[in-house]
């Protein structure tokens, strides 16, 4: 039974399944999201808690074990089973596969995994959880939804604030969720219910963003120039590796030149994502670069970053002079100012 993750309080005001799994790499609503099924089994008599978390040189014969043998205290039992990587080999794999077929009574497993990659959404010990236990699949709170998240976790504090303050907060938080979080526990602390102001949020708010490279190019593409600069500021200033961030711009160009070469001999764009593995948020994003961009600017961009690569390598690159991290914002605003 699959389950959004802002339906777990009804679900469990209904009663406890047997199972629980949940999958995320929102680590916030991963530990909020098990913390109210470990609530609930505890006030309903599982007072046993076991917890197992699978490592380099975890044992499967003692999730099995867990499941078989009863409480010292003849309690019911929550096994809470943690699988970090979202990889069980074939072992742990067939191990799952065998605990799912001989749940015991007496227990509430809760298994806690991250976002697991399509190949492995396909395996199936994946299909046996999914089909026996409640499947709570969290999405990530993508930049685009995270000023509405902010707004609704004000709200049940009792708070609200304008559009331009949910956005200042986002930007200053835009890949910590953790951080989010804790900003506005911040103002409910600091602050009365009601309406803030935008300078007291501007005076409250620390800038607490992580700023992941890929995201970068999700500004590149929808145009967004002020969290392009914003995102490469943030890069430097964190020390990220500048061959990492030329690297992960030139693909993204490589494969917008390849989709656009493609429409352009008349084949169909669905196709062409299909054939070069793009799928999710990021599909939505090509077709209206790939109208706003044309096939000469994409042309001229790879250029650029091969000038850079030369940059980056202590090479002489005649069309940049200066530093390679502006250089950067030069082949990023050529195509994200493209139009």
């Amino acid at each position: 039974m699959q389950l959004r993750y802002d339906a777990i309080d009804a679900h469990l005001a209904k009663g406890l399944a047997a199972m629980y799994v949940i999958s995320s790499d929102e680590h916030l609503l991963v530990q909020e999201t098990a913390d109210k099924i470990r609530k609930i089994t505890k006030a309903q008599g599982f007072l046993e808690r076991e917890i197992l978390t699978v490592e380099r040189y975890f044992k499967w014969g003692e999730l099995l074990q867990a499941n078989q043998s009863q409480s010292l205290f003849g309690d019911k039992k929550l096994i809470d089973l943690r699988i970090p990587t979202g990889k069980p080999g074939k072992d742990g794999g067939a191990a799952l596969q065998e605990y799912v077929r001989d749940l015991s009574p007496d227990n509430i497993t809760l298994i806690t995994l991250p976002k697991l990659d399509w190949a492995t959404q396909k395996a199936a010990w994946v299909t046996m959880l999914q089909q026996a236990a409640v499947y709570i699949e969290i999405p990530l709170i993508e930049r685009v939804a995270l000023p509405n998240w902010i707004g609704q976790r004000l709200a049940a504090q009792g708070q609200s604030v304008d559009r331009q303050s949910l956005e200042f907060i986002a930007d200053r938080v835009e890949g910590n969720l953790l951080a989010a979080h804790q900003e506005i526990q911040k103002l409910g602390l600091l602050h009365p219910q009601g309406k803030l102001s935008f300078e007291v949020i501007h005076d409250a708010v620390l800038n607490v963003a992580r700023y992941d490279v890929f995201k970068l190019n999700e500004a590149m593409l929808v145009g967004d120039v002020a969290r392009l600069v914003r995102m490469l500021d943030g890069l430097k200033g964190e020390g990220e590796a500048l061959p990492l961030v030329l690297w992960a711009m030139a693909e993204e160009l490589r494969t917008l030149l390849k989709l656009k070469s493609g429409v352009a001999q008349g084949r169909p764009l669905g196709a062409l994502l299909k054939e070069y593995r793009i799928w999710g948020p990021r599909e939505k994003l090509m077709e209206p670069a790939l109208r706003r961009v044309s096939l000469a600017t994409l042309q001229a961009a790879l250029q650029d970053a091969a000038q850079i690569d030369k940059m980056v390598k202590g090479l002489r690159a005649p069309k940049f002079a200066g530093d390679a991290w502006d250089a950067l914002l030069h082949l990023g605003l050529r195509v994200a100012k493209a139009n």
